[in-house]
Parts: structure tokens; C-alpha cells; sequence
């Protein structure tokens, strides 16, 4: 046992909300709760563990204006990587990044491929943009090339309509999501407005990012059928400030942002009573930083979502429903170290004493 890499993790190691052990070893990169026999020298941390966070909306490999180089993106995920997110589902990014897979130091991705939007009907170098008798097709191509998820964007400005319009028909929806899940991939869609919703839901969709737009009407559809949201609370600050910059030109659409801005909490909350799985997701990579994982914690807190319930939603549940292991027996030793309780105060995520990867102490490396 002596040539084998052995981390000693002690304190109170939270396995989930209410399972609580004492210690695990991380041997050779991987989580036993059994102390390795014959071990005479290891390393030891100590404090409350957590498994590795999860940013469900993410963007490595992507800025403001596009695809960004090897070098930018790395600095993208060891920035995420410090804060304590560990797994990322990276939701649309118009760089290759799969580089990223072969480096142990840096988090694990879930691709979601390219963004897939309407002509001219998005960011500028983003998305592959397409007319809807091509949606099928380029739903398929990035399902095949993707880790399980493909990004839609749902809604964005119609310049003719000076507002937030769909997208997409419902009927190449439809069709576009039954393909998708045909070759094994989950979709999910960019979405702030209201409109499109019903039309997403209705045809199959998995999940729907942001969700500003989810009324009385809306909600009890998504519970019904499972669809999970990922709210972006920290993007959707940004509101007020977009609303302004478009004002003099396109006002109804600068009027609705304000209002999608002013319920966003009460929206947010709505959901999570209604039953509508709620996850973690920061929206970094475009126009935000990287590494804000604990902001948009403390912001689904704001929003009225118990601490363990929010904490849930970037640590065991948001694993689960990314089909990735947690602090389980034999699963890659991905976790971190806080010197606090942080069900007791999430605060506490913004300040991490050692991030674990792979077995390995990496503490901003």
C-alpha cells in the first residue's frame, strides 16, 4: 500500500443532507470510507466536506464575443475549479474543450455542444444559426457530439416585434426533442420570456434555463412533467442594466426585462413550491465571471429556497440529476473543505479552506 497516493479527509464529511461520517480516504484518486491498511505516511485535511459543487450553466471556452483560446479557457476553469466547482454542465460553447477531459487538475465537463438559435436571432458568434427545416438535423449533430445534453436557444429579441418572441414552431420542436432522445441526449433551452414555455414543455423538454418567464399558468405544467429549471439568478441581475442599454430603441422589450427582473425571486420561489426541480447555475463564460457558484447559492436563498434545499441544488441533487457520483464508496475523490457548517450558512461556500480533485489537494494550484 506504501506506493499508492493516500489523502487522510476528516471532520464531518456531509455523504448528503443528513448522512454524516466522521472521515474518508481518498486512495489513489478514489473515496473508500475503509482506512487503507499498511499506510504510513499521508496527507490530512480537515473541516465540514462537501462533494465537488456543480454549475449546471456554464460557459468554459466561451467571452462576450465568442470562442475564446486554450489559454483563456483554462484560466475560465481553474477559476470555477478554486471556487469549489468540480462539475460543470457546460451549456453551449462555441470552442472545442475536450482538451480539458485528458488534464486531472481541471473540473469535469458535461457538453451540451453548440448553442442551437434562429438566424440572427442571438449573441454574435455563439450559436450555430439556423431556419427551423434545419433544427432536426443540427439537434442530432450535437446530440451525437455532445456529453448527453443539446442547448436550444427558445427565445430572444424579434427586432420586428421590438420584444422577447419563440424561437421556434412547435412542430419542429417536437420533432427536434424526439430526436434528441432518440440518440440518448436531454435538451434544454435558453428561455426568458413567456411564450414559448408551453410549446417546450409539451414537446419533451428536459430542462429550461433561466425560466424568467414562468407564471401561475406555467408552473404547475412544468411540475407535472419534471422539467427542471436552472435559474441563473446572478445573470438575471443583469437585467436592469440591459434594459437600459436598449431603451431608446427597443422599449417594450427593455419593459419586459424590468418586469421578468422585478419577480424573479417570487418566480424562483413559485417554482420550488410547486415541486419544479431547482438547480445551481451561474451563467459564466458569456458576459459574467467565472467562479461564482456561492453568489448564486446565497441568491436562491434570497429567493426563499431553504439553505439545504439550495445547497442540495449545487451538491448531492444536482449530481444525481447529472448522473454523477457524489462522496459514494469508490467515486472520484472530488470534494471540498469549509471551515464551517455550510447547511447551517451557505455564505460559508465562498470561502473554501482546501479543494480536493481527483485525490489531490489542489488549493488554487
Amino acid at each position: 500500500m506504501s506506493d499508492h497516493e493516500v489523502l487522510h479527509v476528516k471532520g464531518r464529511v456531509l455523504v448528503g443532507p443528513e448522512d454524516v461520517r466522521d472521515e474518508l480516504w481518498a486512495v489513489d484518486g478514489r473515496i473508500t470510507y475503509e482506512r487503507p491498511l499498511g499506510v504510513r505516511e499521508f496527507a490530512t485535511v480537515e473541516g465540514w466536506v462537501l462533494p465537488g459543487l456543480v454549475d449546471a450553466h456554464c460557459h468554459v471556452g466561451l467571452d462576450a464575443h465568442g470562442a475564446v483560446d486554450a489559454e483563456t479557457s483554462e484560466r475560465q476553469a481553474l477559476t470555477d475549479r478554486d471556487a469549489g466547482t468540480l462539475l460543470i454542465r457546460d451549456a453551449g460553447s462555441a470552442a472545442d474543450t475536450r482538451w480539458i477531459d485528458d488534464r486531472d487538475d481541471l473540473p469535469k465537463i458535461i457538453r451540451a455542444g453548440r448553442h442551437i438559435a434562429r438566424t440572427r436571432r442571438y449573441i454574435r458568434n455563439y450559436a450555430h444559426e439556423i431556419e427551423p427545416g434545419d433544427l432536426v438535423a443540427h439537434v442530432a449533430a450535437e446530440a451525437r457530439r455532445s456529453d448527453g445534453w443539446v442547448k436550444l436557444v427558445g427565445d430572444w429579441i424579434d427586432r420586428e416585434a421590438g420584444d422577447l418572441t419563440p424561437c421556434w414552431p412547435r412542430g419542429e420542436v417536437e420533432a427536434a426533442i424526439a430526436q434528441a432522445h432518440r440518440l440518448g441526449a436531454r435538451v434544454t433551452a435558453h428561455c426568458f420570456a413567456e411564450d414559448s414555455l408551453r410549446d417546450l414543455v409539451e414537446a419533451g423538454i428536459d430542462c429550461v434555463e433561466h425560466a424568467t418567464g414562468l407564471t401561475e399558468d406555467t408552473i404547475p405544467l412544468f411540475a407535472e412533467r419534471g422539467v427542471a429549471i436552472v435559474p441563473t439568478l446572478v445573470n438575471i441581475a443583469t437585467f436592469p442594466h440591459l434594459a437600459d442599454g436598449g431603451e431608446a430603441k427597443f422599449p417594450r422589450w427593455s419593459a419586459h426585462m424590468r418586469r421578468l427582473h422585478a419577480r424573479r425571486y417570487d418566480t424562483v420561489r413559485a417554482a420550488y413550491d410547486a415541486g419544479i426541480p431547482v438547480f445551481v447555475g451561474t451563467d459564466a463564460g458569456g458576459a459574467l465571471a467565472h467562479g461564482l457558484v456561492a453568489e448564486e447559492v446565497a441568491e436562491l436563498v434570497r429567493a426563499g429556497i431553504p439553505a439545504r434545499d439550495a445547497l442540495g441544488a449545487t451538491a448531492w441533487a444536482a449530481r444525481e440529476w447529472l448522473g454523477r457520483p457524489g462522496l459514494e464508496e469508490g467515486a472520484p475523490a472530488d470534494l471540498v473543505v469549509y471551515e464551517a457548517d455550510p447547511r447551517a450558512d451557505v455564505r460559508v461556500l465562498g470561502a473554501p479552506r482546501h479543494v480536493v480533485l481527483n485525490g489531490r489537494v489542489r488549493d488554487g494550484g
